[in-house]
């Protein structure tokens, strides 16, 4: 394992090259306003987001390098640092709001449409809290576990970077895998040539479905994680839809379930398909999974979080220029103050319908989450952060403590969200300030300087997304087939049914003691709860991508130990390359979406029933390709060892 004092950055400490500039800046802000929109509409449309980090890297990189002619690798990761901080704050919004404006629009609900100024305020005051809860814990997670936590897409995107500046055969590495990458998701996704998303499903006797999405971020992901940590995430998911699924099918059988069909049919279990079961049950085990593994493990690391503050109140009021610049936070006395600030901005403004008992529960539940998706992204990467699991979660306790004191109705539901979108925003900026931060940690940025970058980038975001969120709701409002806005309709289910009384406690308290067996068998809990959270089409592509770097690792006859682990480390670097490739075209296809430029570029209708039936198989041969071109970059002898001995 790696050791922080073993780790040299690529620019030293005692180094200083411009990066905290007006070209940056700039230009991240409006990176930041495009990939928050962009990700709005994705989020809302399919329920999930893409991550920003690399695509605004690789953009960054495109217009400093390329058209400015400047050489400042330090600039390109300040470009991201804040283009990326968009991306994450429209992740916490639409997960949560759409579900007030659907109240809104339910005759009698008594709800009214939140205003402009009040989304913008909320995301606000999620994106500040979320980028100043992290501050305390960079060392801790971010330097004291370097060799242990591999933050995927912040190491992938500082091997981006990293690739632009020293150029030559790495760079190329890099750059093929953004180039097959891209072109593959354009044609998955984009023309929809062959399905993205591969799936068997059976019905009856053993009801479960397999399947994965076939797509290059994932494979990059599990390579970039490894073998271990991909085979625990995929162990949840094996769980979730071999064994949890089928059981429940089987055991319930005739019996009614809560499921009622398009024609008002309450269906039996056993008529029940594989995703109806996961989205009305087996999902809510996760999300108790994924809270009881999140509180394990804040539990596991809270002395090294005590130390880590400690060191951090010893420096409080002092400005840090007695360390080191690659040591240099933002003081105490700054995150302190801007903590109690936004608390007390939070209770106090009407925009916000919170209380302040709300308020209190929004910096307690904000700092735990914030610390568990820290470590979750330092795992899976962002775009699979389950941030909608430790949003119902935290749903649940706030709705269930709000109702307990009296505060139901309509009002208490619409505080219920409200408390629940800064947390949930929060736990997204925390995960995307982490992976910014190891970014910078790898290729030697200043903290203190990201860490504004991520406070510019959150303040441009948030009133983006306002604006966003009211004219998309306007044109055709949340819930419908535009925009279906999937996971604020299950936000609103959850607040319904603890006001209600008719949340399944039995099924969340089934995900917390899994949870509990998973940590008492010695297997790391957080890996394997998202696995059991998350959708088994995401696991397993994670797997094989680590399957292939065990591979390449242990299997390839290389000549020399130093020829294998630069196949291995060329690996990374296409990896990182589809990543960024996929993030790309995700935005592209958003952009397109929001034109309505999408549905005429789809070539599916051109196949009729043949691509129903065969879409499977052309989409699993399509993905073996993809894959051995990820061979290709790792086992090219002649240029690996070529490299080895310069």
């Amino acid at each position: 394992m790696e050791k922080k004092n073993d780790f040299k950055p690529f620019i030293p400490a005692d180094k200083v090259l411009p990066e905290f500039t007006v070209t940056s800046v700039i230009l991240g802000m409006i990176l930041a306003v495009i990939f928050g929109g962009a990700n709005a509409y994705l989020g809302l449309r399919v329920g999930m987001t893409v991550s920003a980090s690399i695509p605004a890297a690789v953009i960054s990189m495109g217009v400093i390098r390329m058209i400015l002619k400047k050489d400042s690798i330090l600039e390109n990761n300040m470009v991201q640092t804040i283009g990326s901080a968009g991306e994450s704050l429209a992740a916490g919004a639409i997960f949560t709001i759409p579900a007030i404006f659907i109240w809104a629009s339910e005759k009698g609900s008594g709800v009214s449409a939140p205003s402009f100024v009040s989304i913008a305020l909320i995301a606000l005051c999620g994106g500040i809290l979320g980028v100043l809860f992290m501050v305390p814990l960079r060392t801790a997670l971010i330097v004291e576990e370097h060799g242990t936590l591999p933050y995927p897409e912040g190491t992938a995107c500082a091997e981006v970077l990293l690739a632009g500046e020293q150029g030559g055969s790495k760079s190329k590495v890099v750059f093929a895998g953004l180039g097959i990458a891209a072109v593959y998701k354009f044609i998955a996704d984009g023309l929809k040539l062959f399905p993205s998303e591969v799936q068997f499903s059976m019905q009856g006797n053993y009801t479960t479905s397999v399947g994965m999405d076939v797509l290059p971020a994932l494979a990059g992901v599990g390579y970039i994680c490894g073998a271990q940590v991909s085979s625990y995430i995929f162990a949840g998911g094996v769980l979730s839809y071999l064994v949890l699924i089928p059981a429940i099918a089987y055991f319930g059988g005739d019996s009614v379930s809560k499921v009622v069909d398009e024609a008002g049919k309450t269906l039996a279990f056993n008529q029940l398909s594989a995703s109806q079961i996961w989205s009305n049950y087996v999902r809510y085990i996760g999300a108790g999974a994924v809270a009881a593994g999140g509180l394990i493990s804040l539990i596991k690391t809270f002395p090294t979080m005590v130390k880590t503050f400690g060191h951090a109140m010893k420096g409080f009021g002092k400005t840090g220029d007695s360390q080191l610049r690659t040591q240099q936070d933002l003081s105490m006395k700054v995150v302190l103050g801007g903590v109690l600030i936004i608390a007390a901005l939070i209770w106090l403004l009407p925009e916000i319908p919170v209380s302040l008992l709300g308020a209190l529960m929004i910096v307690v539940f904000g700092f735990f989450f914030a610390t568990v998706s820290s470590r979750m992204v330092g795992i899976v990467g962002s775009s699979n952060n389950p941030v909608s699991g430790m949003a119902i979660a935290t749903l649940i306790v706030t709705t269930f403590i709000l109702k307990a004191t009296g505060n139901t109705g309509a009002t208490g539901m619409v505080s219920a969200i409200s408390i629940g979108t800064v947390i949930c925003i929060i736990a997204a900026m925390a995960g995307d300030t982490s992976q910014d931060l190891k970014t910078g940690y790898i290729v030697g940025a200043t903290p203190r300087l990201q860490q504004i970058g991520e406070l510019i980038g959150a303040i441009v975001a948030a009133f983006a997304i306002g604006g966003v969120m009211y004219l998309l709701n306007a044109a055709w409002g949340f819930g419908s087939d535009q925009i279906p806005a999937p996971q604020a309709t299950l936000m609103k289910m959850v607040v319904e049914g603890v006001m209600g009384g008719t949340l399944p406690w039995v099924l969340i308290f089934m995900g917390a003691f899994i949870a509990i067996v998973v940590e008492i068998l010695g297997i790391p809990v957080l890996a394997f709860s998202i696995g059991l959270y998350l959708p088994i089409y995401l696991s397993a592509p994670i797997m094989v991508g680590g399957v292939i770097r065990w591979f390449v690792d242990n299997k390839k006859k290389y000549d020399s130990d130093k020829a294998r682990k630069d196949g291995s480390d060329r690996g990374v670097l296409y990896a990182a390359g589809m990543i960024a490739g996929e993030g790309i075209v995700g935005i592209l296809l958003a952009v397109l979406a929001v034109f309505n430029v999408a549905d005429k570029i789809d070539l599916s209708s051109v196949y009729g029933g043949a691509f129903e039936t065969t879409g499977n198989w052309v989409g699993l041969v399509a993905f073996i390709v993809l894959l051995a071109t990820l061979f290709y970059f790792t086992r090219n002898k002649k240029t690996i060892e070529v490299d080895a001995e310069k």
